[in-house]
């Protein structure tokens, strides 16, 4: 299964269970614009379980600018510091800061509040 989604407190948490690689990239980006599409305004928070490749953290940017344009508010767990440090460095400074957190729980604190 490459990822999971909740509704947790009113936050879209969509949980990626293993890193997509190049070949999975589309499959990845569809699944999770789709639900964000379908759940917004609902913020979104996506949890990576594993480091990041180049890849995945491609996809997250480009879902990053989807919610923008959304008007979703997106942000990103991972208990990762390569994987925080490059979504960090490569996040458009031009939109909606991407906000990355290392853990789950207080990425959906964060989200419910920033919502309400």
């Amino acid at each position: 299964m490459l990822l999971s989604y909740s509704l947790t407190r009113g936050v879209l948490v969509v949980t990626v269970h293993r890193d997509p690689g190049v070949g999975g990239r589309a499959e990845l980006l569809s699944r999770i614009s789709g639900l964000a599409e379908a759940y917004r305004p609902a913020p979104l928070v996506v949890v990576l379980e594993e480091p990041a490749s180049p890849a995945a953290v491609g996809v997250l940017l480009r879902v990053h600018r989807l919610c923008g344009r959304l008007g979703v508010l997106m942000s990103v767990a991972s208990h990762s510091a390569p994987t925080r440090r490059a979504l960090e460095a490569a996040a458009d400074p031009a939109g909606t800061r991407l906000v990355v957190h290392a853990r789950t729980d207080v990425a959906v604190a964060a989200a419910y509040a920033a919502a309400a």
